[in-house]
């Protein structure tokens, strides 16, 4: 047995539990408060969370003995990286495998935004016939942005190709032929938001895309575009998107993030223009399954100082 001691903070699948208890001594404690974990910490070589826990400067400051942070998904906007970077601790995370459902979770929404779906289902729940009222619109023929080119708004890309779409692709961190070879025109931010009648969001929440859906974005859109965010929330301004709901400028949004999460109930979650859920973009057995996987083989081969494929900081 190893001596090295792993906390887990927020859940982790058998099949990764079992790849890590073959190396190392595992501590799972899912209910374990801020408080308590600045306590407990300093007694653990690594640490895997996946977005409830915060992994502050604070709580690095309390692990003296911390080598590595693992996060079983693709976001760190929950772990302070500088601090990290300073304290030596090295972070990793998941991005593959995750890609898979976060991108069919991003089709269902299109989906139902243009089927009106959820609007259909709780009508015939109340024994109500809609048929006349529900009048959709096809995807065929109709243009996507696509803001994030990476592996989530690639794999996108590639589906909704397969629904006849034309597809626009914006990503500053791309060239326009590494765009063009992930299946989408390229094309600048503003010229995205002038020509395409649904916008899809692929990108992480840093310091330069908080915010970045704005009121002079909405300004830009065509009358009638529909958003959809299965990235992070604070990406679009929620006041804003509520105001373009409501001017009708945005005809209907699906939002799986939100600024705060849980949200409560609020005036855009309850739109009757939006369709929201729950932050379950990577919630399905096989993406749980992958994190766990990929997340285990990571933290170990950090710990035991080997090369690293999903190195953050």
């Amino acid at each position: 047995m190893s001596e090295f001691n792993i906390l887990i903070t927020d859940g982790l699948e058998e099949n990764g539990l079992a790849i890590l208890r073959h190396s190392a001594h595992v501590v799972v404690r899912e209910d374990v408060q801020s408080d308590e974990l600045l306590r407990i910490l300093g007694d653990y070589e690594a640490l895997i969370v996946r977005g409830r826990t915060k992994v502050t400067a604070q709580v690095l400051e309390a692990a003296p003995r911390l080598r590595v942070v693992g996060r079983a998904g693709v976001g760190v906007d929950n772990i302070d990286l500088s601090a990290a970077r300073e304290h030596g601790v090295c972070v990793v995370n998941t991005p593959a495998s995750t890609t898979l459902a976060v991108a069919e979770l991003t089709m269902a929404l299109m989906l139902a935004l243009a089927r009106e779906v959820p609007r259909a289902d709780a009508a015939m729940k109340q024994g109500l016939w809609l048929k006349k009222e529900l009048i959709g619109y096809e995807l065929s023929g109709k243009t996507l942005g696509v803001i994030g080119m990476g592996a989530i708004g690639a794999a996108v890309a590639r589906r909704a190709a397969a629904f006849e779409m034309k597809i626009l692709g914006y990503d500053p961190l791309l060239s326009a032929e590494q765009i063009a070879q992930r299946g989408a025109q390229p094309v600048s931010l503003a010229e995205l938001y002038q020509q395409s009648d649904i916008i899809t969001i692929h990108v992480p929440l840093t310091p330069e895309t908080r915010g970045m859906i704005d009121q002079r974005s909405f300004e830009q859109m065509k009358p009638g575009v529909r958003l959809i965010c299965t990235a992070r929330g604070g990406i679009i301004d929620e006041a804003a998107l509520l105001a373009a709901l409501e001017a009708g400028k945005a005809a209907g949004a699906g939002l799986d993030v939100f600024a705060q999460e849980p949200p409560g109930k609020s005036a855009l979650t309850s739109h009757p223009k939006v369709i929201a859920t729950p932050h379950i973009g990577a919630q399905t057995a096989e993406a749980q399954a992958r994190a766990a996987v990929d997340i285990a083989h990571e933290v170990l081969a950090a710990l035991h100082g080997q090369p690293l494929r999903w190195k953050v900081v």
